[in-house]
């Protein structure tokens, strides 16, 4: 018999060429939506009616079954509760690491073997290698898409039963697929930012949730106040757009270096080559392996930040739960809230959540 499947599709290009290539391969193929939002957007539209309408139209074009879930209360709970926590904390979350771990491949993943599914399949630009017994996750093909970031949480459990068809393709691969197949949805642009949040204007959105509280503005330098803000949650270490103080100082752009919750003040250096953007380094807790375990408690690594930059060279000291993270070469923005992912090359190995920055002047 085949091995089942449950697939989860959003109604983007990339899980529908995963249930083409899927059902192309022979498998039994049960295709579901989740709902995990079902708030409208300003203009009153509920996103996911769309999605799905294009799940419905796909699988109807590959002669599918498909299927719907709500898992909006499990989200809620699980990652937009620790997603305003953050916020509220002054830090700069990153949701889509908690959601494939406490949704897609927990709760969905709970669900996909009640079904007796053999795998849970997705549309992440990731490849998981099986060999004697143990899964290593590795980055997607597509240098430019690669999701293994996102995906850094999970250990052999999910990933012995985790299928990404698209992991080893391009993305123009997949696009020209999906038009050579005439999928419905075949040109539909990516989706941008916060699953969540979509293309609606962050600051709105957030304000919805959480208080406002404006403060000062202050030159790291000089403590000069040169402007207010209406809230520390709405910035981000590094953060050069949208700050209002143009024409002030020097002439060279403004960023965002701090911020004191305390006093409610946003700390902002001048010049992009400022010392107090950079770092030597971080500490790092709640620490996922993919192996299950820390490759050692000391050994050098490539490390990503954030999403899509280029692996960094480190050194990992770890300790229980934590780690330190010294770079071999200062780093620009690292922010605590965000995750710090390491690699062995195309393996991910795991990562934590950047809770400490270390300056130049505060080498660990």
């Amino acid at each position: 018999m085949a091995h089942r499947v449950v697939l989860g599709m959003s109604g983007g290009v990339d899980s529908a060429v995963a249930a083409l290539l899927l059902k192309r391969q022979g498998y039994e193929v049960l295709p579901v939506f989740m709902n995990n939002w079902e708030e409208t957007d300003e203009d009153g539209v509920c996103t996911s009616d769309e999605d799905f309408a294009l799940v419905r139209r796909v699988c109807e074009q590959l002669g599918l079954p498909y299927y719907s879930i709500n898992f909006a209360q499990e989200y809620r709970d699980r990652v937009f509760s620790y997603f305003l926590e953050e916020y509220k904390a002054g830090r700069t979350p990153n949701p889509d690491v908690l959601c494939n771990k406490e949704i897609k491949f927990k709760a969905f993943l709970n669900f996909a073997l009640e079904m007796d599914a053999d795998f849970l399949a997705t549309g992440h630009y990731a490849r998981v290698e099986r060999q004697d017994g143990v899964c290593r996750l590795l980055k997607g093909s597509d240098p430019g898409k690669d999701q293994s970031y996102f995906l850094h949480a999970l250990g052999q459990k999910e990933l012995g039963r985790a299928l990404f068809p698209v992991g080893g393709m391009l993305k123009k691969d997949v696009r020209a697929l999906a038009a050579e197949a005439g999928l419905a949805n075949a040109g539909r642009k990516d989706s941008t930012g916060i699953c969540f949040i979509g293309e609606r204007n962050f600051r709105r959105f957030l304000s919805q949730y959480l208080p406002a509280a404006p403060g000062e503005m202050r030159s790291i330098d000089t403590g000069e106040v040169l402007g207010t803000h209406d809230g520390l949650m709405y910035y981000t270490l590094g953060q050069r757009k949208g700050l209002g103080i143009g024409g002030k100082g020097d002439g060279r752009a403004w960023f965002v270096v701090g911020k004191d919750l305390e006093t409610r003040t946003l700390w902002i250096a001048q010049g992009e080559d400022h010392p107090m953007l950079y770092s030597s380094g971080c500490r790092v807790s709640h620490l996922s392996w993919v192996a299950g375990e820390a490759p050692s408690a000391s050994f050098e690594a490539g490390a990503k930040f954030r999403y899509r930059q280029p692996d960094q060279k480190v050194r990992v000291e770890v300790s229980g739960d934590e780690a330190v993270v010294v770079s071999a070469v200062p780093q620009r923005a690292v922010t605590p809230g965000q995750f710090a992912v390491f690699y062995d090359g195309p393996v991910c190995l795991g990562g934590g959540v950047i809770e400490e920055v270390f300056g130049e002047e505060q080498k660990p």
